[in-house]
């Protein structure tokens, strides 16, 4: 099969999409490409291969034959992205005002979301993507959030380590900060004991914002519930909603 794997990597086929393609999940993929021979492929699958490569003859000897040139790679591709829309069984994602570079990576991350939260057995994956979720909300308030998924893309190697998309200055103290936080946790020079003063601090630290920022909603609450109650209210509505949120404000006004 090292013919078949040399062949993807230079059409440039990922596992993703190829696994989209083919309808199964990228470790199948894997699994696949693992077998020392085509006809170990499941028939319906082998098929599928042989259209997006173009072997007329359905034999394995039909690769040796391929030439990759431009045309031969556009068509491929046109085959692929065809045999994706034709065979997906995601749920619609609305792409509207996405360009196709956007499009394909949303349709990715989705992908991949999907067959990591199929595996039930796997309860780290779902808290994980939790995790990445709560992540993906904070983005535009936590700068390093960024930085950190840069610094991911890079030890994994998918980023070279010198490319700098964010603040560059930022992302490279984070980056070298990061590294050296790291490599002591990996080297086993850190301890729960040793850690154990820093981390009562990170906790005390989180509980008191979430206690700022639970005071600040019950003062929301209390002000919204002024401003109803002066308006003769009894809720915030598609047509009083304008007028109760310029009383919000004049009531905090009124306190500064």
């Amino acid at each position: 099969m090292k013919t078949v794997k040399e062949l993807f990597s230079e059409l440039g086929i990922s596992k993703v999409r190829l696994a989209k393609y083919l309808g199964v999940s990228r470790q199948m993929v894997y699994n696949y490409l693992e077998l020392n021979d085509l006809n170990a492929w499941p028939k319906e699958k082998r098929l599928l291969l042989f259209k997006l490569l173009d072997i007329a003859d359905g034999s394995e000897d039909g690769l040796s034959k391929i030439e990759v040139t431009t045309d031969y790679l556009m068509a491929v591709e046109s085959r692929l992205n065809q045999g994706v829309k034709n065979t997906s069984d995601m749920e619609y994602l609305d792409f509207k005002g996405l360009n196709k570079e956007s499009q394909n990576l949303l349709s990715d991350i989705t992908y991949l979301l999907k067959e990591k939260l199929s595996d039930s057995n796997n309860k780290e994956n779902y808290y994980a993507i939790l995790y990445l979720y709560h992540s993906l909300q904070s983005l535009d308030n936590v700068p390093e959030i960024k930085y950190m998924f840069g610094y991911m893309s890079k030890t994994t190697g998918f980023t070279n380590p010198e490319e700098y998309k964010f603040d560059e200055n930022k992302q490279f103290i984070f980056e070298g900060i990061l590294y050296s936080a790291l490599t002591l946790y990996n080297t086993g020079g850190a301890s729960r004991s040793r850690l154990a003063d820093s981390h009562k601090r990170f906790v005390q630290e989180i509980e008191a914002k979430n206690e700022e920022k639970l005071t600040r909603t019950q003062q929301l609450n209390t002000i919204k519930l002024q401003a109803l109650r002066e308006l003769g209210y009894n809720e915030i509505t598609d047509d009083n909603a304008s007028e109760v949120f310029e009383k919000i404000a004049e009531i905090e006004s009124r306190k500064v």
